[in-house]
């Protein structure tokens, strides 16, 4: 019973996070804020076009809200049970290749 109470908590927690941070009033997903560093560069260069050009439509219209100081209608807000990782998953994995190929490296 307690374990059911904690979980009901936690995910309401979780979507209360989720909407107190803010960037799901511009239309972005939690991948579209990663910062850009080398891994996830290769990460980007590894999805498929249309997910590339989704990702920077997202972006450019959050930049334009922004500049226009105003946000999306409530309706399209990016919900918390709809925001999925399309790009962790591909940065995880750059990273363990590149992890990889440097003890690689360090060793032989």
């Amino acid at each position: 019973m307690a374990f059911r109470t904690t979980a009901v908590v936690c995910s309401s927690l979780k979507k209360w996070a989720y909407n107190l941070s803010g960037f799901n009033k511009y239309g972005l997903l939690r991948d579209d804020c990663l910062y850009e560093n080398e891994d996830v560069q290769e990460a980007l260069r590894r999805l498929p076009a249309h997910v590339v050009d989704e990702r920077n439509f997202r972006i450019i219209r959050a930049v334009q809200l922004s500049l226009q100081k105003t946000i999306l209608p409530k309706e399209e807000w990016t919900k918390y049970e709809e925001d999925k990782l399309y790009l962790t998953p591909i940065v995880e994995q750059v990273k363990k290749e590149r992890l990889e190929r440097e003890e690689w490296e360090k060793n032989y």
